[in-house]
């Protein structure tokens, strides 16, 4: 896969994770939210929606050539974030605080990094 593959999934990764994660402000604040605590204010299937497009950005793992030790965390945040959202008002909390797509964007992109070095 050549670089500029690479730097193209690695952005639609990234712009995925800051639409669940990221996308809106709190005025005033440093927090931010996005359609991933928008979709856990929904009771179970909302949850299950967030993590179904959570997905997208280990997708992009795999398809860069990421190891599977690296997807496997990815899912291990997905996993937890949904286990978490499950539990009321603490799963909301969780969806604007644990910002699982972000991590995971960020996770890939430092594996991308290291890999160049």
């Amino acid at each position: 896969m050549d670089a500029n593959e690479v730097q193209a999934r690695l952005r639609r990764s990234q712009q995925l994770a800051t639409l669940l994660d990221g996308a809106w402000g709190i005025p005033n604040t440093r927090w931010r939210f996005g359609l991933d605590a928008l979709l856990g204010l929904l009771p179970v299937a909302g949850d299950l929606l967030s993590a179904l497009l959570g997905l997208g950005v280990v997708w992009q793992a795999r398809q860069i050539g990421a190891p599977l030790s690296l997807q496997l965390k990815m899912l291990a945040n997905i996993g937890l974030d949904f286990l978490l959202g499950s539990v009321p008002i603490i799963g909301d909390i969780a969806d604007v605080a644990f910002r699982k797509n972000l991590r995971n964007a960020a996770l890939l992109e430092a594996w991308v990094v290291h890999k160049k070095a």
